[in-house]
């Protein structure tokens, strides 16, 4: 028997619409999705005036010459847990690989591999996360709402936060500006 066709390594975008303001113009990377739930970070908007550098000294670790790259505000889930999505190069205490394209780890020992220059070599933090239980992404992803796409890493590690969302869909092969915000009938 066949399941649904399930986005670990995927990324999930917000049709223009989306009646949900968190999830308004959102990018999000799914790093997890099977029978059980799905999970996911977004990376289409960065927390105002918390720094990588900032948050590691909130950890009491130092920062050395990490860059001042902004936070993500990675979802609505326990937004005071923290998270690296990074690229693959990496394997910390905790971290997971997900479909071959990149990794998560949500340990300490990356910020501290990051901050003495051994950690991966493409990274971004977010704190909280976007989740789903049992059987709710698929209901959500047979209405109106959503569109999946592979979408390419320079998406997460290459390009500016405010521009992931449409460069996203013209990776896709989709003019944004040809969506419509409201459902239609045939």
């Amino acid at each position: 028997m066949d399941g649904p066709p399930y986005l670990s390594g995927q990324f999930l975008l917000a049709m223009p619409g989306m009646p949900d303001p968190r999830f308004a113009r959102s990018v999000v990377a799914m790093c997890a999705h099977d029978a059980g739930g799905a999970f996911g970070l977004c990376l289409h908007a960065e927390i105002e005036g918390l720094t990588v550098p900032d948050l590691m000294r909130q950890l009491d670790v130092d920062p050395g010459e990490t860059p001042p790259v902004p936070v993500l505000a990675g979802g609505p889930v326990e937004p005071n847990r923290g998270f690296v999505l990074h690229t693959p190069d990496f394997a910390g205490q905790d971290t997971r690989f997900v479909a071959g394209r990149w990794a998560l780890t949500a340990t300490r020992d990356v910020l501290e591999a990051i901050a003495r220059g051994r950690g991966p070599r493409h990274w971004v933090v977010a704190l909280g996360y976007a989740g789903w239980g049992e059987g709710q992404l698929e209901q959500e992803l047979s209405m109106p709402g959503w569109f999946t796409c592979p979408g390419s890493l320079d998406l997460i590690f290459a390009t500016p936060t405010a521009e992931r969302w449409q460069r996203a869909f013209r990776e896709a092969g989709v003019d944004v500006a040809m969506l419509s915000a409201g459902a239609g009938r045939a």
